[in-house]
């Protein structure tokens, strides 16, 4: 069994019984619950918290991700991980007050994961999706293109992958209110991937996610040159000219979540 809680928490629960099987039991306001993953907002004392429970998904799960090509996400750990990985990179994300694994077998293994709720905070799925109609300030969607991008590029530089890098993971902290740097936090990170290096593919799949999920926002050509100039590092043409076929790439499959989405 692998046991990390904060000793601050400690004291809502019984030392007569395992702290594992205490948090397991938590209850609160479900916010989903799907392959054997169950996500729930709870208060204890004067604090919300986030927590995580998986109750293993099951050999035929297992076998389904597999044979899609995909990496099933047995449990906890794999958010663990890469919330300790941004961390260590400096990338906002939440903060972690407990985790707990128990188990071998890949198919029953059974886990939680407890954050700090971020509050108050707002999806920028939330906060764009009226920008189409009601554009905001000029400087500040510039500063806010500009953080997503120099994220997603600090993410890639250090074999990281979202999986699902879409707008509604980054939350804007609405307390702070920076106009050059806009308060940003990266969340549900229990698909991504950590590497030494990011495989191409995955850097496009994680672009074209960014780029599906704002495709409604009333984002211009300019704005998209802007995030790809802030990504790439290299003024706007040198950008363009020396990865086109990348970019076409991006563009690409971004289209094509939108057809299928549509």
């Amino acid at each position: 069994m692998k046991l990390y809680l904060q000793d601050p928490i400690k004291k809502y629960f019984s030392m007569e019984q395992p702290y594992f099987n205490q948090i397991m039991a938590l209850k609160g306001e479900c916010f989903r619950h799907r392959e054997g993953r169950i996500i729930q907002r709870i208060r204890l004392g004067h604090s919300n918290y986030f927590i995580k429970q998986y109750r293993g998904i099951g050999w035929k799960e297992i076998f389904k991700n597999l044979f899609q090509l995909r990496l099933p996400v047995l449990g906890a750990s794999n958010e663990w991980y890469a919330i300790k990985k941004l961390q260590s990179i400096g990338i906002p994300t939440v903060n972690i007050i407990a985790f707990g694994e128990c188990g071998y077998n890949p198919a029953t293994l059974t886990s939680f994961i407890l954050m700090e709720e971020l509050a108050p905070t707002i999806s920028l799925e939330t906060l764009c999706k009226n920008w189409a109609k009601s554009p905001p300030p000029f400087l500040f969607k510039q500063a806010l293109i500009k953080r997503v991008a120099e994220i997603t590029k600090q993410l890639h530089e250090n074999g990281v992958n979202h999986r699902d890098l879409y707008i509604c993971h980054f939350l804007f902290d609405a307390s702070q209110q920076h106009l050059h740097t806009p308060p940003l936090y990266l969340i549900d990170l229990h698909r991504a991937q950590v590497r030494q290096h990011t495989p191409l593919r995955w850097i496009i799949k994680d672009l074209a996610s960014l780029y599906f999920s704002s495709k409604e926002i009333g984002l211009t050509q300019r704005d998209l040159y802007r995030f790809i100039q802030t990504y790439s590092g290299v003024p706007i043409r040198n950008a363009i000219h020396l990865k086109k076929s990348f970019w076409d790439k991006v563009k690409k499959r971004g289209e094509k979540l939108y057809a299928n989405h549509a």
